[in-house]
């Protein structure tokens, strides 16, 4: 666990390597993670917001990463990601999710739930930016009643505005003095947002929770 937090807090530095050890099938591997955290529901801890905006930091460097491949390459990752979540789905069903499990917990499902009350479909493009949420909403979405012919036309949408966002935002911010001085920093910024979808329902709560206790 500490060595996946220190990968993560580290990006930059851990793609770099890879990249020396990798050479082209960089872009293969990046692939895979990419597809396994939104197509695996085993799999959500993988990054997600931070790998994205990271590699594209990398697009900016010298003998960096391509641009255009990452776009197109990892664009479809997610659209394969989704589709895959959504078969599991629908074959599994919600008997997976148990309170003894360490993946399956049923607060997950409650809390992709809450999105889609929200959300409605467009859960399916919201969730792209919410970690864990974005691992089970395909998965829910194939649970439910949602065709498949309705959440591909979702899956595409959100796919494009996920990696789009998240890599631009690195290729344009990423090689500034201040983020390449404090990447780490930056990195668990990203994380923070990713995670406020899911910390404001709990926050609020909390507010009210607190307004509505009496004081002496």
């Amino acid at each position: 666990m500490t060595d996946l937090i220190d990968i993560i807090l580290h990006l930059d530095q851990h793609l770099v390597e890879w990249m020396a050890i990798w050479g082209p099938w960089i872009y293969a591997l990046m692939f895979l993670i990419i597809f396994c955290e939104t197509g695996l529901v085993v799999t959500p801890f993988l990054p997600g917001d931070s790998l994205l905006f990271a590699l594209g930091a990398l697009t900016t460097v010298d003998d960096g990463l391509s641009l255009a491949i990452l776009l197109s390459s990892l664009t479809l990752a997610a659209i394969l990601g989704d589709a895959s979540n959504y078969h599991i789905g629908k074959y599994l069903g919600p008997k997976v999710f148990d309170r003894n499990s360490r993946i399956f917990r049923p607060q997950y499902l409650e809390q992709t739930n809450a999105f889609y009350e929200k959300w409605g479909s467009f859960t399916i493009i919201a969730a792209r930016f919410a970690p864990i949420v974005r691992t089970f909403a395909p998965f829910v979405a194939g649970i439910g009643s949602m065709s498949y012919k309705k959440f591909i036309g979702y899956n595409i949408i959100g796919a494009f505005a996920w990696v789009f966002t998240f890599i631009l935002a690195g290729h344009f911010f990423g090689n500034l003095p201040f983020v390449k001085t404090n990447f780490h920093i930056v990195i668990f910024a990203v994380i923070f947002v990713s995670l406020l979808p899911m910390l404001a329902p709990w926050i609020k709560s909390r507010l009210s929770r607190a307004s509505s206790t009496p004081t002496d």
